[in-house]
């Protein structure tokens, strides 16, 4: 599998400290992260509401709100690796700052180094990087997770980016029933104002594209009430 930063993952920085934020930014984009900053709690939502990251790294003392504000509200909709970077350094800020949800917690100020090793580490954890490609088959379909590429009878299937996310977000969990409201979450943003029949739409597209019988599904199947689930047998 390729570096996590090969895969151009997408790290939200969110911070009052515009210089800082944009020392941060320039240094992460070196290592070829895209990154995107937020200098309030509002601004903060306004992005997680139309995009998705990788990773958050969060300020506690925010000009409308806190750090813990944002990370309380995202751990209620996603499970985005969250790591708080605070001059609050107090063991009682550092504990919340975990029990809330938080992945790690870094007191300011700090070197440079140290937080890209930090976001490293995390990344790789939550990629679970290793050597090997992340390959998911069932039937005739094989979708290479790690180059974003998807085969039916050994032929390429062209993809829309949000299908393409879909379908490897139900790979990542195979024979396992996942919510909407997860789905919403995960691949359209935490926050996103989707219409639930957009949801439903992706999936009619993606059966058509890879189901032998659209109509009757033998793979992405629809758990009435509850979401959906990647059905493979023998996984």
């Amino acid at each position: 599998m390729a570096n996590i930063s090969d895969l151009r993952a997408k790290i939200l920085i969110v911070d009052d400290d515009r210089s800082l934020s944009f020392i941060i930014k320039k240094m992460l984009e070196s290592y070829s992260y895209s990154v995107m900053l937020a200098d309030s709690c509002d601004k903060a939502y306004e992005l997680l509401t139309d995009n998705r990251f990788d990773l958050v790294l969060l300020d506690v003392n925010l000009p409308d709100g806190t750090g813990f504000d944002v990370c309380r509200q995202l751990r209620e909709a996603c499970e985005v690796p969250v790591i708080f970077a605070s001059a609050r350094t107090q063991e009682d800020d550092r504990v919340t700052g975990f029990d809330i949800g938080g992945d790690d917690y870094l007191p300011k100020p700090y070197s440079m180094r140290e937080l890209l090793s930090r976001v490293n580490a995390l990344l790789r954890r939550t990629f679970k990087n290793n050597k090997a490609e992340q390959i998911v088959s069932f039937g005739n379909v094989r979708v290479n997770i790690t180059s974003r590429t998807v085969e039916k009878n050994g032929k390429p299937v062209q993809l829309s980016l949000r299908e393409f996310d879909l379908l490897a977000y139900l790979c990542e969990h195979i024979n396992t029933v996942v919510e909407k409201d997860r789905i919403f979450a995960q691949v359209w943003g935490a926050f996103s104002e989707v219409e639930p029949s957009t949801l439903a739409v992706h999936i009619r597209w993606l059966r058509e594209k890879l189901e032998s019988d659209p109509a009757k599904p033998e793979f992405i199947k629809t758990v009435r009430k509850v979401g959906y689930v990647l059905e493979v047998k023998g996984s």
